[in-house]
């Protein structure tokens, strides 16, 4: 049996592809609000625990079968910036990243009846001072929706990158070391 991808995201089933695993996916839309007084990281870890446990319920809760879920965030001063509601959340904080380094926590879990596990990949990137015509181009262009900060490093954003220091998959969404280290504990070897 295949594992169950409790997302909707295409670049997740892409990176997923890329190591050779398929996935039947089951999105699990999830309210992802951070608690008071709860970590970033904590945050991060628990929105991932929950879609994996979703998915694998939403799917029939097969005891033979395993869910993966993941999340993505950016956090600068502590604060998590998810996905943009509108351009103008999605200009508000590529304004407050440029010129910055922020953090990125990309957390994967896999769930079943044997297993609740999760590991996190944490990054760091840095971003070029943007002056307000290329964010406006970038905004006006789309690509800020759905994506944690605001913006896509696996596109055109990645112009906006001086230096990464971490995990190019984790940033983009599905930190592909950790992964393969989960699904090997439920006995799916990417390369074997």
């Amino acid at each position: 049996m295949r594992l169950i991808l409790a997302s909707a995201s295409p670049r997740r089933v892409d990176l997923l592809r890329q190591i050779g695993i398929e996935v039947d996916v089951w999105p699990c839309d999830l309210p992802e609000q951070r608690a008071v007084g709860e970590s970033p990281l904590a945050y991060n870890q628990r929105v991932a625990r929950e879609k994996a446990r979703a998915g694998w319920e939403r799917a029939g809760a097969d005891p033979r079968r395993h869910a993966l879920g993941a999340d993505t965030e950016v956090v600068l001063d502590d604060r998590v910036y998810g996905k943009p509601g509108d351009a103008a959340g999605a200009r508000a904080m590529l304004e407050s990243l440029s010129g910055r380094t922020h953090m990125v926590l990309s957390s994967v879990a896999v769930y079943g009846a044997d297993i609740d596990a999760v590991l996190t990949s944490t990054s760091t990137v840095r971003f070029a001072c943007l002056d307000a015509a290329t964010l406006a181009a970038y905004v006006a262009g789309g690509e800020p929706q759905g994506r944690a900060g605001g913006y896509a490093i696996g596109g055109f954003a990645a112009c906006f990158i001086e230096h990464l220091e971490g995990s190019f998959s984790g940033v983009m969404g599905l930190p592909l070391h950790e992964t393969s280290l989960l699904l090997k504990r439920i006995g799916i070897d990417p390369l074997g």
